[in-house]
């Protein structure tokens, strides 16, 4: 971009920053990790589970959902590798994925529930 020249100079230079701008594909991610979390019960539901490790079923009482509803949920989440599962005889457990990834996604959404009640 610093090979552009911009119609109007500011006196910013701007084009430092252009330079230093993350790829298309990485603003891509980003908005569907918003998009993903733009659905407040899966942003609950990750937030649950980065604080434990739980079945669908104690999930679906927690969330006030139907487990088929939860499943959907926690399927995304999976895909989009924020949460991982085991499976131990019948039962599948889910928690946060322990990557720095969910970890870093997790103290954001502390800090914005933080930011939008800050009584909390």
């Amino acid at each position: 971009m610093s090979e552009i020249k911009l119609p109007h100079n500011h006196g910013q230079a701007i084009e430092h920053n252009f330079d230093h701008m993350p790829k298309i594909e990485e603003f891509n991610v980003i908005a569907d990790i918003f998009k993903l979390l733009g659905d407040s019960s899966r942003t609950k539901i990750f937030w649950l589970l980065c604080h434990c490790e739980e079945c669908v079923t104690n999930i679906s009482v927690m969330m006030n959902m139907s487990s088929p509803a939860v499943s959907h949920h926690l399927k995304l989440l999976r895909a989009s590798k924020l949460i991982t599962s085991r499976r131990e005889g019948k039962e599948v457990y889910y928690k946060a994925a322990s990557t720095e990834q969910a970890d870093m996604l997790h103290h954001v959404i502390e800090n914005l529930v933080k930011i939008s009640c800050p009584g909390k």
